[in-house]
């Protein structure tokens, strides 16, 4: 009886980069999944500090708009990961997700304040669909935006809810 060793040799040889392909995208989709997650986490904790820590008196607008947004796009970027640290291999989460720096930090936190509520939207841009084997035929000309809005009231203490209906 013959051996036909070199017939597991030859498909592995064949499907291992196949394999490996379909393993790189869903990591990436994994990881963009997690991006997701981690900027509702991000725009909560930069639309609370805004709410908590923003003047609502015009003459301290200035310190709002300079000091306390770099502030907080400077933090939210870093839970991000833009500008984080390598790991043994040097490969960043910055370079993973192909993040694409829209400020100097990283990522865009603006608020925009109105009579009742302050609109705070956090954005991120990534090339992370730019995967290396699709590349040479399908190429991403611009990076996809990632936007998250939170509104949040312009009082100081939240207005107590009382529904229509129940009032004594």
């Amino acid at each position: 009886m013959k051996s036909r060793r070199g017939q597991a040799t030859t498909e592995v040889v064949l499907l291992f980069p196949i394999f490996m392909f379909f393993l790189f995208a869903f990591v990436k989709i994994y990881a963009l999944l997690i991006l997701v997650q981690k900027m509702e986490i991000a725009s909560y904790y930069g639309a609370r500090r805004w709410q908590l820590e923003s003047h609502r008196n015009v003459d301290h607008e200035g310190h709002d708009q300079s000091v306390l947004r770099d502030d907080i796009e400077r933090r939210i970027s870093q839970y991000l990961g833009f500008g984080g640290g390598a790991d043994n291999y040097g490969q960043t989460t910055e370079g993973f997700l192909d993040l694409v720096r829209i400020t100097g930090h990283g990522a865009r936190f603006r608020c925009e304040p109105t009579q009742v509520w302050n609109i705070c939207t956090l954005e991120v841009q990534t090339r992370a669909f730019d995967v290396p084997g699709i590349r040479m035929f399908y190429k991403y000309e611009q990076p996809v935006p990632f936007k998250v809005t939170k509104y949040v009231p312009n009082r100081d203490r939240p207005i107590q809810f009382i529904l229509p209906g129940l009032r004594e």
